[in-house]
């Protein structure tokens, strides 16, 4: 036996027990005549003890040249702490150690193993195992188990089926590019790994199988940031003979559960946001509702004088900025120049102050009265002692502008409580994009989204202007789900495709075993997928994803810990019929 009690488990009843401990060293503090190791495993710390009057001689010294990470095993007896440390749960003990076995050496770790580390993000990439010691990544992990379990719990009591879909399937045209992985067996021709196991939950429901749920890998070959992964992790989820308010019940319900298990936070209805209402009032379709700053359109009370930029600007819109009106002159020029970087790329920004006692004073003074500031301060919102932040310009290009500057100033302003949880539903989104460099148009969500109903007519005269019956679940500025009635008719569905730009060919070929299936009595269906290392993440109080994933890679896709990816042995490219151009 290796152990019989875990390093965080003794308390003061154990005194006086006899204990059989392993773990890795965590710290050792030679006091010449006494000598203090910390032993940590997953469960906690325990002290462990070594004295000139107790121990035996080769024993003390043997603790002394005990390095950091070393794996022990120690026999003793569990004592009274004579300096108690009421910072931890086994701080009222210490184990007196008579025999102490080393099972690994250990060489001088790269960074230490503590909560705040010296470890850089590469560095701890790199050697992710070690990283995995530290109580922050381990905790994460931890975390994440327990929402998993909570999501299973949950989906099973409410009549869902796990069940597992393939990873080597058929390129599909999902939005982002696929990881292909070519055929021995079958010369030049490749699988790719699924982006969302889509059309596979869409064949269960054909197939009888009304609930289902997996927690899937998906997989992405598209641009990295700080909260995406070439491989990702989704709750995916489908239901038969549903409507729209259906899934958006059982799955709020879920949500509801989380919060309640996992924070003990008892939440109302969600809002729910149209997608149009969403960008014109806050410029994304992801919005944080924790603070306000709203959007206040200003074309109606800022076109009318000599002041050009606002004059021929498709929008002039701002955002009051609750106590910022004593900014400095210093701070606001910060702000503008912020806004004119490239990854925000506006102009410049018109500010208005609105004092305290009831004045303005702003940038336009020159060509702006005090009423016409008292009509943007209205319809901002504005009180006296807020910073009135103006932008203007291309509808599109300028909601996201404000969008980002609403979200820094929140976050400068420390509105953006991680503690705090504001679900919300977006529905309605547009059924269609438009790519305005080929004049085509493309799903929004992907080619099985049904449209609203009585909007099916639309695609032909106005396609813009048809409704998706589609829904994002949005919680704290970020999407963690997302979903859509599906189209289980093969006539309509071929009818999508065409919108699509799909010849009957490129469909039958793309697509052809979803419309033969739709053919055998598919029923009504509808789900959602949520983004599982996002929804931790925020549920965990942060918005980055990479610490709650045990091996992630980095931000250029690689896992430095096995340098992958790798170049691969000429040998195993002549069997699988490839040559490489470089």
């Amino acid at each position: 036996m290796f152990r019989n009690f875990t390093c965080g488990d003794l308390r003061h009843s154990d005194i006086n027990s006899e204990v059989t401990l392993s773990g890795w060293v965590h710290k050792v503090r030679d006091k010449g005549f006494v000598v203090w190791v910390d032993l940590r495993d997953r469960y906690g710390i325990t002290q462990l003890v070594f004295d000139e009057e107790r121990s035996d001689k080769a024993l003390l010294e043997k603790a002394r040249e005990l390095g950091r990470e070393t794996v022990i095993q120690i026999t003793g007896t569990v004592i009274e702490r004579a300096s108690k440390n009421p910072k931890i749960p086994t701080g009222d003990i210490e184990v007196l150690v008579s025999n102490l076995h080393i099972l690994n050496p250990s060489i001088l770790p790269p960074f230490t193993i503590e909560d705040d580390t010296d470890g850089g993000d590469d560095l701890r990439m790199k050697f992710r195992y070690l990283d995995i010691r530290r109580n922050p990544i381990k905790n994460n992990l931890i975390f994440r188990h327990k929402v998993t379990m909570e999501v299973r719990k949950y989906l099973s009591n409410d009549g869902f089926i796990e069940v597992e879909t393939p990873y080597l399937i058929k390129s599909t045209p999902e939005g982002a590019r696929d990881f292909l992985v070519p055929s021995r067996m079958n010369e030049g021709q490749f699988y790719a790994l699924p982006q969302s196991p889509q059309t596979f939950k869409q064949l269960l429901m054909v197939g009888g199988m009304d609930k289902y749920f997996q927690i899937v890998k998906c997989f992405r070959d598209e641009d990295l940031r700080a909260d995406r992964q070439p491989e990702f992790t989704q709750i995916d989820c489908e239901m038969a003979f549903v409507e729209q308010e259906d899934v958006l019940n059982t799955f709020e319900g879920l949500t509801k559960h989380l919060l309640k298990s996992i924070h003990n936070i008892d939440t109302g209805d969600f809002p729910r946001m149209t997608y149009d209402e969403a960008m014109r009032t806050y410029g994304n379709d992801k919005p944080d509702i924790r603070f306000g700053m709203e959007f206040g359109e200003l074309n109606s009370v800022a076109q009318h004088k000599d002041f050009n930029v606002f004059n021929s600007a498709e929008l002039v819109v701002g955002i009051a900025v609750p106590g910022a009106a004593s900014y400095t002159r210093k701070e606001i020029d910060q702000l503008i120049d912020w806004v004119k970087r490239p990854q925000v790329g506006a102009k410049g920004m018109v500010y208005v102050k609105y004092n305290e006692d009831g004045s303005f004073k702003s940038s336009v003074d020159k060509f702006y009265d005090q009423d016409d500031l008292a009509q943007w301060a209205k319809i901002t919102g504005a009180k006296t002692g807020d910073l009135i932040c103006v932008l203007s310009g291309n509808i599109n290009e300028t909601r996201a502008q404000l969008s980002a500057l609403r979200m820094e100033l929140a976050e400068r302003l420390g509105l953006r409580k991680p503690n705090e949880f504001a679900p919300l539903w977006v529905i309605d989104f547009p059924l269609l994009e438009l790519d305005e460099e080929t004049g085509t148009y493309h799903a929004m969500h992907h080619p099985f989204t049904s449209p609203k109903p009585g909007q099916m007519e639309l695609l032909d005269s106005d396609p813009s202007a048809v409704r998706a019956n589609a829904y994002d679940l949005v919680l704290n500025g970020n999407e963690i789900g997302g979903g859509s009635i599906r189209i289980h008719d093969k006539d309509i569905q071929a009818t999508m495709f065409k919108h699509l730009g799909f010849t009957p060919e490129e469909a039958k070929a793309q697509f052809g075993f979803l419309m033969d299936a739709f053919q055998y009595g598919a029923p009504p269906h509808g789900g959602i997928a949520f983004g599982l290392d996002r929804l931790v993440a925020i549920l965990g109080g942060q918005e980055t994803i990479r610490d709650f994933i045990a091996f992630p890679k980095n931000n250029s896709g690689r896992d430095v810990m096995i340098d992958a990816p790798a170049t691969i042995d000429q040998s195993q490219l002549d069997e699988l019929h490839l040559k490489l151009n470089l």
